[in-house]
């Protein structure tokens, strides 16, 4: 073969694989529309969530951020505040991984500081939860996962123990858990021999928060003794910026979002 006739095999070789490439990227980070919800909770109190669904989701995720949990969205869809958070800046990530999305927010009657504080784990949220949970039942007949990171673990975790009964979630996924806590109750402390559903654990070999320490977590796993599956993946590598219970932090999975959200993802849905 000649200089030519190779040159040009090479240059159609690149092509095909920057035309390759280029499709992946599309539709790794398609944007889908994202809904504004309100739904009747509790008297004179609704719960509003972003809701995304894309063609045919093979399950449905309603993702609890951390911090305060007050992302005050508004009926545009548009968030006052939590942007950062390590599941609300991924929310599209995991709708392009296949799954519906639904994005809580605080209820109404909890729009002003200290929004969720002193509230994820009362009767009350686990209730607002569960109205969740029966309107995405209502409209698909995908199995529903609920999805916290860092203080929206303790709300997960304890709305599933409450609503351990009935009309509660296929399963959770806990990451950067709540380990120790002088303000609250840590998850581990929760009574989690209740959780007769899947558990995945996922954390950051080296988050620095004092509230998440990696040390605790073998502890952790073993409360979860009637879970049917549970599992704990320790992630590596990315960006450690600014405080170390923040969102930016490896506390918050900077820089290997697109690698957590495909283990926490392979994981739901393993085939």
């Amino acid at each position: 073969m000649g200089k030519v006739s190779r040159a040009l095999l090479l240059q159609a070789i690149k092509a095909i694989v920057l035309v390759g490439g280029l499709c992946q990227s599309s539709v790794a980070h398609a944007d889908y529309p994202e809904q504004v919800i309100d739904v009747k909770t509790r008297p004179d109190v609704t719960q509003r969530f972003l809701y995304i669904e894309p063609p045919s989701p093979k399950a449905v995720v309603v993702l609890y951020a951390g911090g305060n949990g007050g992302l005050r969205i508004d009926t545009s869809g548009h968030l006052g505040s939590g942007n950062n958070n390590f599941l609300v800046r991924t929310r599209q990530q995991f709708a392009s991984s296949g799954f519906a999305v639904a994005v809580i927010d605080a209820p109404s009657d909890r729009q002003n500081p200290p929004y969720l504080n002193g509230f994820r784990q009362s009767a009350e949220h686990a209730t607002d939860s569960a109205a969740v949970i029966a309107w995405i039942r209502e409209h698909t007949q995908a199995s529903v996962w609920l999805i916290a990171t860092s203080r929206g673990t303790q709300s997960v975790a304890a709305v599933a123990i409450r609503l351990a009964g009935s009309g509660g979630p296929d399963g959770i996924v806990l990451t950067s858990t709540i380990l120790t806590d002088d303000r609250s109750t840590a998850v581990p402390a929760m009574d989690l021999t209740s959780l007769r559903i899947p558990v995945l654990v996922v954390h950051h070999q080296q988050d620095g928060c004092m509230h998440c320490p990696a040390s605790a977590l073998p502890g952790f796993m073993d409360k979860l003794v009637n879970s049917p599956r549970k599992m704990l993946i320790m992630e590596t590598g990315g960006q450690d910026k600014g405080d170390a219970c923040e969102a930016l932090a490896h506390h918050g999975f900077n820089g290997i979002e697109a690698k957590v959200v495909q283990d926490i993802a392979g994981w739901i849905s393993p085939h």
